[in-house]
């Protein structure tokens, strides 16, 4: 079978080895005469997959001890409102760093909550970089700092993070989690969607401090309180067990290809292809996102005309690659790389690219 150049932003590559070997335990998970969506999520076989998708996840990412790492559902955008339900204070305004759409996405549901504050913004530069650290306004009294660390449509990603001192900062994560090491320690809360670093869509990571879980409170649904799940390991109500599964074998892969550290470092050879095939193209491929702010993840650039790009895509597409057109809010085009994107796919890419200048440069 010819696999594709999948460069989606997300539900996007999965690890081939990974995908076999779900497909070898889909009918019968370890000979329980029964694939891992049918059986109780109270089972022992069940609960040892839970049990070690968290183990994992805190090993190679290197989660302290004083965390919980929870599975829930409803994806990033239901972390848009939850956050600011647990943690968002009266008198005391949520911050936000505006650098793109999820992170808008993110304020406007905070603002159905309480009172939030734009601690620094990069609208005026049509979201094409991040905010220099000096340029993040926190308010003493805030109840928490939110950034999105890396944004899909824009391209843009934080090398670096603020320090807060005791305000929680907090992280969406989805685009670039597990991607490069980070110190946790430095964030309240860390939370990701699956579909783009850690497996298919359906399951959403929560790490989030102990102090934190404690906030929850009383007065609000208990399936939208951390401490809910936390109490019960994330198995509260009926989990999507296949989505966690999932997450659990993509992290072994992780952990047998040399952990964040090693993924870190073949990501950074796999993007600079691309973007090597940008910037020595003579201004033909012209990128997107400024610079220093770069993702490496979501690579997005610009070709002379949109006729240019719209042969380019379809172009592609006959080349058997998947998932090159910008997001329809920004136009252009957009290579996902993230950590499950072969070096070989890449390779490739490049290749079609220094092709494509050829025939129409």
């Amino acid at each position: 079978m010819a696999r594709a150049f999948n460069f989606n932003a997300g539900p996007a590559a999965i690890p081939l080895t990974v995908l076999q070997q779900a497909a070898e335990q889909f009918v019968d998970y370890q000979g329980a005469g029964m694939s891992i969506m049918e059986m109780s999520h109270r089972s022992a076989l069940y609960e040892a997959v839970n049990n070690e998708a968290q183990s994992l996840l805190r090993e190679l990412f290197g989660v302290p001890d004083n965390y919980q790492v929870l599975f829930l559902q409803g994806g990033a955008s239901t972390q848009f409102a939850m956050l600011p339900m647990n943690l968002l204070k009266a008198g005391r305004p949520a911050a936000y760093v505006k650098t793109g759409a999820w992170a808008d996405k993110a304020i406007k549901e905070a603002n159905l909550i309480g009172e939030t504050t734009v601690a620094a913004s990069t609208e005026s530069d049509k979201y094409m970089r991040m905010p220099n650290l000096s340029e993040i306004v926190v308010p003493r009294n805030a109840s928490y700092l939110h950034l999105t660390s890396n944004e899909t449509i824009g391209g843009t990603q934080f090398h670096e993070f603020p320090d807060t001192g005791d305000i929680p900062l907090v992280a969406d994560m989805s685009s670039d989690i597990l991607s490069r090491p980070i110190d946790v320690s430095k964030f309240g809360v860390i939370y990701a969607g699956a579909q783009k670093n850690l497996g298919p869509s359906g399951v959403t990571v929560v790490i989030i401090r102990d102090d934190l879980v404690a906030q929850s409170p009383k007065d609000i649904p208990a399936m939208f309180r951390y401490d809910t799940h936390a109490k019960s390991s994330s198995l509260y109500n009926t989990p999507p067990s296949f989505s966690v599964y999932m997450v659990s074998l993509v992290l072994n892969w992780i952990k047998a290809n040399g952990g964040v550290a090693q993924l870190e470092q073949y990501n950074r050879d796999k993007t600079k292809l691309i973007y090597d095939a940008i910037d020595q193209s003579g201004g033909f491929y012209r990128g997107a996102a400024q610079s220093q702010s770069r993702s490496f993840m979501n690579i997005t650039f610009r070709l002379g005309s949109e006729e240019l790009e719209k042969m380019f895509v379809k172009q592609s597409e006959a080349e058997g690659f998947v998932g090159l057109k910008g997001h329809r809010d920004v136009g252009g085009l957009r290579a996902s790389t993230y950590n499950a994107v072969p070096l070989e796919s890449c390779q490739a890419l490049a290749q079609f690219m220094a092709e494509f200048q050829k025939r129409n440069g």
